[in-house]
């Protein structure tokens, strides 16, 4: 299966199709990011802006999580 997770992406778009990057959001935006009224309505490039984090480097170990979760 292609892994497609960018930017632009929606954030409850990209947890609800690869549930395995609910551990880099939690990293990196805490537990409560889910509960959150912006979750679903912003991109994973703005939610990233707004916490100071490094989009690259976030959507990097997003596919790196469902790599490892395919992989079991």
């Amino acid at each position: 299966m292609e892994i497609k997770i960018t930017k632009d992406m929606k954030t409850n778009e990209a947890v609800e199709k690869y549930p395995a990057i609910k551990e880099v959001f939690i990293k990196y935006f805490g537990k409560g990011c889910f509960d959150c009224p912006a979750f679903g309505s912003e991109d994973i490039g703005f939610a990233c802006t707004m916490h100071g984090t490094d989009v690259e480097q976030f959507v990097k170990e997003c596919i790196e999580a469902v790599e490892r979760m395919q992989e079991e």
